[in-house]
């Protein structure tokens, strides 16, 4: 039997936040990603995690209900959390994902993912869809290697935010994270993925691959924190070191069993 449990990560109770859910589910050995698919789409949570250890190495990929995920952040942190609880992970550990490596450590019992920093490859002219779908004033819009960052005025600007994502679509734009400065954080953001059933993701670790190296240029400082302003809501500390991202956050296992016929 294979096991799988189902995690809520980048959680802060204390403030309401719940963050996103990931599956984790264990592989003996790599299946096909048509099956990898099929189980995601049965689980029907945000990401799913396919973990499995070859080589004396540990691999994963993600998946969402509909299709493969380049980077997940999130995910990441959830298969940490799962390998935390195993017993497998007892100070750090490295994971391969088919464009890098993610870092996953124990800091004061809680955990931390570190990921490559992710840079603004240019700034562009958001296109009509966007300013129209979006619905709020866009003060700068930069295309990075994974989803796009777009810059508005505050904070309350961001909560008020209503997207027309039949207007987004019109774009062929992936996905953007929405950002500003935060009142009682450094900076808050909000992660829209037009093209996909998910539309507006929860806590999202790749888009602050991004926002970390753009806030900390921007305030002049390395360590940070932030809250994605979803319907959950994910708080994040942040932390740049170099030219890689510390993320820190909560997470809380909330299911937990076995897949059989793999």
């Amino acid at each position: 039997m294979t096991k799988f449990a189902i995690y809520q990560v980048f959680s802060a109770k204390a403030q309401g936040l719940k963050g996103n859910t990931a599956a984790v589910v264990q592989l003996e050995k790599p299946i096909i990603a048509s099956k990898m698919q099929s189980l995601a789409a049965d689980f029907n949570q945000p990401a799913t995690s396919f973990i499995w250890q070859e080589n004396k190495e540990w691999n994963v990929r993600w998946f969402a209900p509909d299709e493969e995920i380049g980077l997940c952040g999130h995910g990441a942190f959830a298969s940490f959390s799962f390998l935390k609880d195993e017993g497998v992970m007892k100070q750090s550990l490295a994971m391969q994902y088919e464009k890098g490596k993610i870092e996953g450590s124990l800091e004061n019992s809680t955990i931390t993912i570190k990921l490559d920093a992710i840079q603004r490859i240019r700034q562009i002219n958001p296109p009509e869809a966007i300013v129209k779908g979006l619905g709020i004033p866009i003060t700068e819009m930069y295309e990075t290697d994974n989803k796009h960052l777009i810059l508005t005025e505050n904070e309350s600007v961001l909560r008020s935010m209503n997207p027309d994502f039949n207007m987004l679509r019109q774009s062929e734009i992936f996905g953007y994270a929405v950002t500003a400065p935060g009142d009682k954080t450094d900076f808050v953001s909000r992660t829209l993925v037009p093209h996909v059933g998910q539309l507006e993701d929860h806590a999202t670790g790749s888009s602050h691959a991004f926002l970390t190296p753009y806030w900390a240029e921007k305030l002049n400082k390395n360590s940070m924190t932030a809250i994605q302003l979803s319907k959950r809501g994910g708080y994040f500390e942040c932390q740049l070191d170099i030219n890689r991202v510390k993320l820190t956050g909560g997470y809380e296992m909330i299911a937990r069993g076995e897949v059989s016929n793999l």
